[in-house]
């Protein structure tokens, strides 16, 4: 004999980002990965704040995407390096998120960035409902996947089409465009946080980098300093 449950008279209640782990008591494998999530989210939050004042939007870096029920509940969540889901509010009833659910909010992230500390094979395994891969391509679905080695100093994007993962090719600049976003993501070559390395970056669609705080600042310096010194060319002494 086989029973059902009628959803009207015996509601299922799911939990929500605050009943749920929101750590399964892992660490970050080396010291470039956490300022490559503040390097990515430092310099396109301007640009987010422009295409979307009404500030819709949300970032996480080392934050679980809860996306099925399990025992433990932290097996049932991917927790990729760096993520962006837009039209989702930055808050939940004023509280910030613990965690990512998609049986709550449903709008699956709109990229997805994982940084390799080993051989890559964990960010590319295709194994049916435990393979990460697997659960990015046919679960949660984001439109765009990419997969960043600073040992090889590449990055390796994907755009979800038709149920399935298709390989980007990078354009003339050797970046690859998230159109969606209005932006392209590449390699840069240079120093940040005191690491001379091959940094994952941002562009705009003209294919001007995207700058942090902190560049900003040196730029507005800089500029600063060629005005005084051609006023002071001038004869004129600048008011500081």
């Amino acid at each position: 004999m086989t029973f059902t449950i009628d959803p009207s008279t015996h509601p299922v209640t799911l939990p929500d980002h605050t009943q749920l782990p929101e750590s399964d008591g892992t660490f970050v494998k080396n010291f470039q990965e956490h300022p490559q999530g503040i390097l990515l989210t430092d310099s396109l939050t301007p640009f987010l704040q422009q295409r979307y004042p009404d500030g819709q939007y949300t970032i996480g870096q080392d934050s679980g995407i809860y996306w099925r029920m399990t025992d433990p509940p932290e097996k049932g969540a991917e927790a990729p390096d760096w993520f962006y889901v837009p039209n989702v509010p930055p808050t939940l009833n004023g509280e910030p998120r613990r965690s990512y659910v998609l049986w709550q909010e449903f709008i699956a992230p709109l990229i997805i960035l994982e940084f390799v500390s080993g051989n890559g094979s964990e960010e590319r395994d295709r194994t049916p409902w435990t393979g990460k891969f697997f659960v990015y391509e046919q679960v949660i679905r984001p439109a765009f996947y990419g997969i960043y080695e600073v040992k090889k100093g590449s990055v390796e994007m994907y755009r979800h089409v038709a149920n399935r993962f298709e390989l980007l090719p990078a354009n003339d600049r050797g970046h690859y465009s998230i159109e969606d976003l209005g932006v392209e993501i590449g390699i840069w070559h240079g120093r940040y946080q005191n690491l001379e390395l091959p940094w994952l970056r941002w562009w705009d669609a003209a294919g001007n980098l995207l700058p942090t705080g902190f560049e900003c600042a040196d730029q507005e310096r800089q500029r600063n300093e060629i005005l005084i010194a051609q006023l002071r060319a001038a004869g004129i002494e600048p008011q500081v």
